[in-house]
Order: structure tokens, then C-alpha cells, then sequence
């Protein structure tokens, strides 16, 4: 938290000029002393790449990811003209939020998420609540006071008795409730689905609570493109607010879509997907 404040107070004071010349050193210093994330980089880079990876190839993602954080201070501070983003796709949010309710939106450990803060930034009264397990809650928030002490973002807890009611509010509310679905933690059922060319193991529980709550389910993927440049992109990967729906078909439906999806943007845009452990093993569930 000590280094997060001081790299808030240089982007913030000293400009991003100055913030983006501190990720060479930081990047490089990551790549060569935390191994593990290196090796679990490669297997993955391997995959998306289609080619076996370099050590430019790895350099390039952490230091992706490494301006993803950096720009995530810009955007935690209200400062989305900093920023080239191009959306696509926003009228599917326009559309799933026309009845006045909110909208459940998934997302992924890749790129910004803090992307749709800048989206939605021209719109009156849009606001977003993250729902998140309440161990990774408590660090969202302290990550976030450190960034910026005066911030008002929304974390919702799952676990809690009041959880589920929190959200249904939220949502009556017309809030979107974003997730991310690409990472599974202990006691988490899942389902094996092909990515990238092997099963890997992907968390049940954001589509069944989709599926519970009766909403339109979007995937919103904000990617990095170098310099100041993101991409916004908006997808339906399902209706739960039709009639007549088979529970399960439509929970297999809507995360079959996601991990297509996923697949498809981690081939487009391979240096923006920071899970930088082996995804493909069946015991790397986070505890």
C-alpha cells in the first residue's frame, strides 16, 4: 500500500509522462524476480501467441498490465480526458437498461475495468457496484484508499446475510453490478471448458446468480491498446430476463459464451489478460 500511495502521488503530482518512464524499471524488475509469475506468463503467451514466447514477449505483458494500474489511478481520480476510448457496442447497455433496472456486466482479469468509469462518466446518474467475495472486497477497498482516499466506489461482499438484497436494490436502482468470472477461488464449483486449446476450470457462480437475478447478462472488456489508447467493448452473453427459461441449459448457455468470448479477445489482444498463475491446473484456485 506504502508503494501503491507513492506511485499515486507521483501520477497524480508529477504527470503520466513521469509514471509511465517508472514502469520500464518496475516491469523489468517483476520479469526477472517473481519467476513463477514469468513462467506462468509464457504458458499462456504460448497459447494466445499461437508461438513460443520471448522475453519480449513477457516484458510487454507486464508492462500492459503494469499501465493498466497506472491508469487505473487516472481513472479512480476522475481524470477519463486523459484517455482515447473507443466503445462499441454501449447501445447493448442502453437497451438491457431501457426498463429503468440495472444490469449484471461480467468482465475479466484483462485490461481496464476501470474503463467503463470513463464510459460512463458523460451519462447522468450511472454508477457501478462491485460484487466481489468479501476477503477480495476488503483489499478492493484498501487498494482503492490508497489511490484515492476520497472515493466513494460501491463493493458489495458476497457471502454476507444481506448480499443478495444489496444487489436486487442496486439493480431496482439501475445500477450495473459488475463481476469478473475468470478466476475461481476455494470451494468454488466449476465447469472444465476448452481455452486456448486445453480444458481450464472457470466459477459457476457468477452465471447462476445471473440466472437467479433475471437480468440481461453483458461482458464488458475494456482493452489496452499502448500510450492512452483503450478499447471498450460491450457483449450480450445472455437474457436471463426471458420467460420459460431451463436454468441450467441457460447458466451452460451464457458461460459457454463468456469462455468463446475470453478465448476470442485473448487471441485479438494477448498481452492484456493478467492471470499470471497457470490457469490450466486443476489446484491453483485462489485461497
Amino acid at each position: 500500500m506504502l508503494l501503491l500511495r507513492l506511485m499515486a502521488w507521483v501520477a497524480l503530482h508529477l504527470g503520466r509522462r513521469v509514471a509511465r518512464a517508472l514502469l520500464y524499471p518496475i516491469s523489468l524488475y517483476y520479469l526477472i524476480m517473481v519467476p513463477r509469475a514469468r513462467r506462468a506468463s509464457r504458458t499462456y503467451l504460448d497459447r494466445a501467441l499461437g508461438r513460443p514466447a520471448t522475453w519480449h514477449d513477457g516484458f510487454r505483458h507486464v508492462h500492459t498490465f503494469a499501465s493498466t494500474i497506472l491508469d487505473r489511478i487516472y481513472l479512480l481520480n476522475d481524470h477519463p480526458h486523459l484517455f482515447d476510448l473507443q466503445v462499441y457496442n454501449e447501445d447493448l447497455v442502453n437497451t438491457a437498461t431501457a426498463d429503468g433496472q440495472g444490469v449484471l456486466m461480467l468482465g475479466a482479469h484483462f485490461g481496464s475495468f476501470e474503463a467503463i468509469r470513463a464510459v460512463g462518466h458523460h451519462k447522468a446518474n450511472a454508477s457501478v457496484a462491485l460484487l466481489m467475495y468479501e476477503a477480495n472486497a476488503q483489499k478492493m477497498s484498501r487498494l482503492m484508499a490508497a489511490i484515492n482516499p476520497g472515493l466513494t466506489q460501491e463493493i458489495i461482499a458476497l457471502g454476507e446475510l444481506d448480499s443478495m438484497l444489496k444487489v436486487q436494490t442496486r439493480l431496482a436502482q439501475g445500477a450495473i453490478i459488475g463481476m469478473l468470472a475468470d478466476r475461481t477461488f476455494q470451494n468454488d464449483e466449476v465447469r472444465w471448458l476448452p481455452f486456448l486449446g486445453q480444458p481450464a476450470p472457470f466459477p459457476l457462480g457468477p452465471f447462476r446468480l445471473s440466472a437467479l437475478l433475471r437480468r440481461p447478462l453483458l461482458m464488458m472488456l475494456g482493452t489496452y491498446q499502448g500510450d492512452n489508447r483503450y478499447e471498450v467493448h460491450f457483449e450480450l452473453l445472455f437474457d436471463f430476463s426471458q420467460a420459460g427459461l431451463k436454468r441450467p441449459d441457460a447458466i451452460d448457455a451464457a458461460l459457454a459464451q463468456y469462455v468463446t468470448r475470453l478465448e476470442h479477445y485473448c487471441t485479438a489482444h494477448p498481452y492484456n489478460w493478467f492471470n499470471f498463475y497457470d490457469f490450466w491446473k486443476s489446484d491453483h484456485a485462489i485461497h
